[in-house]
């Protein structure tokens, strides 16, 4: 049995919840405390705070303190590897649509279908 590198089981976990793909949104274009994160979500501080501790398992995030504050930085390496693991059924995809569009569209030169 073929398995996935554990890093990028870490990342496909972190990416499967809805809430953690949200924070990556918010943090794509500057960092932002988890104070701030939790704001946007109808959720408690607690629950986003392990919503992040996920994040940053799968390395996708960094924490960095200010005093008080953690601010969160969104780290994209993790999702590049992740976007390189499903480019390579990219091909097996591409071939398998090609052979289905096949089978339904039809032919314009298809003798059987009445056209030339």
């Amino acid at each position: 049995m073929v398995e996935c590198a554990p890093d990028l089981d870490l990342v496909f976990h972190a990416l499967a919840g809805s809430a953690r793909r949200t924070i990556l949104s918010e943090l794509k274009h500057k960092g932002r405390s988890i104070t701030d994160i939790a704001s946007r979500f109808d959720m408690s501080l607690a629950a986003v705070s392990k919503h992040v501790r996920v994040l940053e398992r799968a390395g996708l995030v960094t924490r960095s303190r200010e005093g008080r504050v953690h601010r969160m930085q969104l780290r994209a390496a993790p999702l590049a590897e992740a976007v390189s693991w499903i480019e390579g059924y990219r091909a097996f995809w591409d071939t398998r649509f090609d052979a289905l569009a096949a089978l339904v569209e039809p032919r314009a030169t298809d003798p059987r279908k009445g056209r030339a």
